[in-house]
């Protein structure tokens, strides 16, 4: 394994390390773009065999669904690698170019990281999205997808190699780790220091805290999405409940998706039978306090501690009553996970205090958590959601992807 892994590591460094322009880099991933859809069968065939094991191991069905790629999932993934391919270039950009009185012109431009880890579960489209970005953004990178997905994650790393062998680029751009053995995930993680500059981990709690635990490789942490939607007493009606159903029952699988509706005590009365009852009729569990349970007259189950931290993925939710915004705040700020978190409200005064008070990475104002996605940011895609305090935050796509240096143009100063 050592060896195996070392190598992937040399090769992967020794890709890095060449300098791949635009127009080149945008017909590989227009070429890829096109395998997808020439070897589709392929593609749908290995992820049938992969659905067929998880279904074995007993996976739960959101996990499945985050699994599963059918023809409508296909197109989504092309269509995110061609927006991809034509975003602009963020490798040698000039961020900020200033003359100083010693006669020094100095410039801060972006250059690419070198090589990224990416550990990642379950969506197999992570294969596709991240090798993409990390290949635009100049990066050479090491992909390790979870067992239940290696059929799908290998064909499709194999696509993308292909379109770099065929446009006579070094393939090692892109590798993938084609092992179930988790001791390999220990070996990126602490034997791998030299190799790789950075470190992405892309799944639940378990693996990310994982990653951050045993990591000697910088980490850009992509924790759970314990996702909120506060509304206010000044809400819309008709606006609070259009959103909260979205926000919850649109994709109930992906981390953008609101787990816990927190619901201003002063409209608990009027605004939850309406709200929570399109929840309930679409199958939506609800987990509620006992404010709630006063005034709601469909199915609630009682809300435990345990609640307002779980992120559950599926049709289910808790409800929360508050006093008003600063309490809403409170309890995002102490069960959150600096995800994303949305306010309902007409008030411009109480929204911009929870914007500006909430320590979420995205913080919203009378939209969709759903919303939390790389790709409606105008980036094309994302590696993840940064939930580090530290840049990046939010959703990561190319202009997150790389760093910077200092040029300086001088005509022979010498400090005195």
């Amino acid at each position: 394994m050592s060896r195996y892994m070392s190598l992937i590591g040399q090769n992967a460094r020794k890709a890095s390390l060449d300098k791949i322009n635009s127009k080149t880099k945008n017909k590989i991933l227009k070429r890829y773009a096109f395998l997808l859809g020439q070897e589709k069968q392929s593609i749908l065939k290995a992820n049938q065999k992969d659905i067929q094991f998880a279904l074995g191991k007993g996976l739960k069905s959101n996990l499945i669904e985050r699994l599963t790629i059918d023809e409508k999932k296909l197109i989504g993934i092309k269509n995110s690698i061609d927006k991809i391919a034509n975003l602009k270039d963020p490798v040698d950009t000039t961020l900020e170019k200033w003359r100083r009185p010693n006669g020094l012109t100095i410039s801060r431009v972006s250059i690419p990281i070198g090589v990224i880890g990416v550990i990642y579960e379950s969506r197999p489209n992570v294969t596709s999205d991240v090798a993409s970005l990390c290949f635009k953004s100049g990066n050479a990178v090491i992909l390790k997808g979870g067992s239940e997905a290696i059929n799908t994650n290998k064909i499709l790393a194999k696509l993308f190699r292909t379109s770099l062998r065929e446009n006579k680029v070094n393939e090692n751009f892109i590798q993938f780790i084609d092992s179930k053995d988790r001791k390999m995930v220990d070996f990126m993680l602490s034997k791998m220091k030299d190799y790789i500059d950075v470190i992405i981990p892309r799944g639940g709690k378990n693996l990310v805290k994982r990653v951050q635990q045993f990591s000697n490789v910088p980490i850009i942490g992509h924790l759970e999405g314990l996702c909120h939607t506060f509304i206010d007493k000044d809400a819309n009606l008709k606006m609070a409940t259009d959103i909260t159903y979205n926000a919850k029952l649109r994709n109930t699988s992906i981390c953008g998706a609101t787990e816990t509706i927190l619901m201003h005590e002063k409209i608990v009365k009027k605004f939850c039978n309406p709200i929570l009852k399109k929840l309930e009729e679409n199958n939506c569990k609800i987990y509620g306090d006992r404010f709630l349970k006063k005034y709601y007259k469909g199915k609630i189950y009682p809300a435990k501690e345990k609640d307002w931290s779980t992120e559950y993925l599926s049709a289910a939710v808790s409800v929360k009553t508050v006093k008003d915004c600063d309490d809403a705040i409170n309890h995002i700020n102490k069960y959150g996970t600096m995800h994303t978190d949305s306010i309902v409200t007409k008030n411009k005064k109480t929204a911009n205090k929870f914007l500006k008070n909430v320590k979420s990475s995205i913080a919203m104002h009378n939209t969709s958590t759903q919303f939390a996605d790389g790709g409606e940011f105008g980036f094309g895609g994302e590696v993840g959601i940064s939930t580090n305090t530290l840049p990046p935050r939010g959703p990561v796509g190319l202009g997150q992807l790389v760093s910077y240096k200092y040029e300086i143009i001088s005509n022979g100063k010498t400090r005195k």
